[in-house]
């Protein structure tokens, strides 16, 4: 049970040490608070028998430092929303071109008449 405990744990501090230097920092927080329900689950057990590895200690380390990376660039780092000017005009001739394919778009009726809908 300990060992599962300790994989999980290290698993989920290597995740959310990988999500924490990505843009989706945010998301970080999940893997790490779970390696640290993890991680307290192992130490309690390994605790019970007396001997701590070092590697729940490498597991908490890890959890920490994702953590403190989230949190840094979740305070220091600001979204900046530029010129939507252009991305405007862009979107408004996207749209004059597909109303100009539809209205050049000639169907023959004749054809689908034939066509049982009740099939």
């Amino acid at each position: 049970m300990k060992k599962t405990f300790i994989v999980l744990a290290l698993v989920s501090s290597i995740l959310a040490t990988i999500f924490a230097v990505l843009p989706i920092s945010n998301l970080a927080i999940i893997p790490a608070l779970a390696a640290l329900i993890f991680g307290l689950a192992a130490f309690y057990l390994s605790k019970k028998t007396g001997n701590v590895k070092k590697i729940i200690q490498f597991i908490f380390l890890l959890t920490i430092v994702a953590l403190s990376l989230t949190i840094y660039k979740a305070v220091f780092t600001t979204t900046e929303v530029t010129d939507t000017k252009t991305l405007d005009t862009k979107e408004t001739e996207l749209k004059e071109e597909a109303i100009e394919e539809l209205e050049n778009i000639d169907i023959d009726i004749e054809e689908f008449e034939d066509i049982d809908i009740a099939q």
